[in-house]
C-alpha cells in the first residue's frame, strides 16, 4: 500500500484508484436502484451557511476553511512554506467534513413534494489529531444516501441500507460489529441530547476497529435549520456514508492486492440483494 505523508494527503495508484470507482459504482447503485436522484454537489461551502447547522460548535476539531491570498500584501519571487494569517483576506468558504450538508443547503428554504432520496460523492476534508494510510486522511471520498421526509420513511431508509450493509460486508468476508455512537448534531445540555443518550442517532459498521460506514438520523434537526418541508411541516433525515478511503483500506488488508480486492467486489455486488 502506498505511504502517507504527516499532513495526511495520499495519492491512491491507478489499480486503487479503479478498485475505488468499482466499490463507488456499487455504492451509487443502491441508491439509484432506491429511487435516489444522483447529484453532484460543490466541494466548498459557505461558512456562515456551516454556522447556521452549528457545524462550528459541534464539529470545531475537524473544521477547515478556505481563504484567498491579500494581494496587497504577497511578495513576488517569495515561495512560502506557509501563509502567515496577516497574508489572507477574511475565510468565507468552508471544507465540509460529511457529503450530506451540500444536500440540505441544496433544498434549503423549499418544499418537498413527497419523500425525497438524493446519493452524492463528496470530497471531504477533516483536521485530525493524527493520520494514518488510509485508514485517516485529511482529505477524502464520501459516498452518500441521503433521505428527506417523513419520520417514518427516514427510518425505513435506515433499516433497508443497514442490512444491506451487513449482508456485503460479511459476501465480502469481512469480520465486523454494528455499534452504536454519537453525532453531536444537538445541544448537549438539551432535550434532544437525552434523547439521543435514550435512543442512538448514529450507528457504525465497524472493521479492524475502523469505521467504514454509518447510519445516521437527524431527526428534524436540518429541516427545521435549512426551512426544509413536507406536507407544511419540517421534514426528519437520515443519511447512510461511506468513507471509500477506508474501505480500501481494510480489502487491501484482506485480499492482498488491489486487483483482487476489486475483483471480490465486482463478484459480489450481484450476490446482495436490495
Amino acid at each position: 500500500m502506498s505511504t502517507v505523508d504527516r499532513s495526511g494527503l495520499q495519492a491512491l495508484s491507478a489499480e486503487a484508484t479503479t478498485l475505488l470507482r468499482t466499490l463507488d459504482s456499487v455504492l451509487e447503485s443502491w441508491g439509484t436502484d432506491a429511487g435516489a436522484a444522483s447529484m453532484i454537489m460543490p466541494p466548498l461551502l459557505p461558512v456562515e451557511s456551516l454556522a447556521r447547522l452549528d457545524f462550528y460548535e459541534n464539529f470545531p476539531h475537524q473544521a477547515l476553511v478556505v481563504s484567498p491570498l491579500d494581494l496587497a500584501k504577497r511578495e513576488p519571487g517569495a515561495r512560502p512554506a506557509h501563509f502567515d494569517p496577516d497574508a489572507l483576506l477574511p475565510a468565507s468558504l468552508g471544507l465540509p467534513s460529511a457529503a450530506c450538508f451540500a444536500v440540505y443547503l441544496y433544498h434549503e428554504g423549499r418544499a418537498l413534494p413527497g419523500n425525497t432520496t438524493v446519493t452524492v460523492l463528496g470530497r471531504c476534508f477533516r483536521r485530525e489529531e493524527g493520520y494514518q494510510d488510509l485508514r485517516r486522511l485529511i482529505g477524502f471520498h464520501m459516498r452518500e444516501i441521503v433521505a428527506m421526509g417523513t419520520r417514518e420513511f427516514v427510518q425505513q431508509h435506515l433499516d433497508r441500507f443497514g442490512a444491506r450493509i451487513a449482508d456485503f460486508i460479511t459476501a465480502l468476508d469481512l469480520p465486523f460489529r454494528k455499534e452504536a455512537a454519537t453525532d453531536p448534531f444537538y445541544d448537549r445540555g438539551g432535550q434532544r441530547a437525552l434523547l439521543q443518550r435514550l435512543s442512538p442517532v448514529k450507528h457504525e459498521f465497524v472493521v479492524d476497529d475502523l469505521a467504514i460506514a454509518s447510519l445516521n438520523v437527524h431527526r428534524n434537526f436540518f429541516g427545521e435549520r435549512c426551512d426544509i418541508s413536507l406536507a407544511g411541516e419540517p421534514i426528519f433525515t437520515s443519511c447512510v456514508a461511506f468513507g471509500l478511503e477506508r474501505w480500501l483500506s481494510v480489502l487491501h488488508k484482506r485480499y492482498g492486492s488491489w486487483p483482487a480486492a476489486t475483483e471480490a467486489v465486482r463478484n459480489t455486488r450481484g450476490e446482495v440483494a436490495a
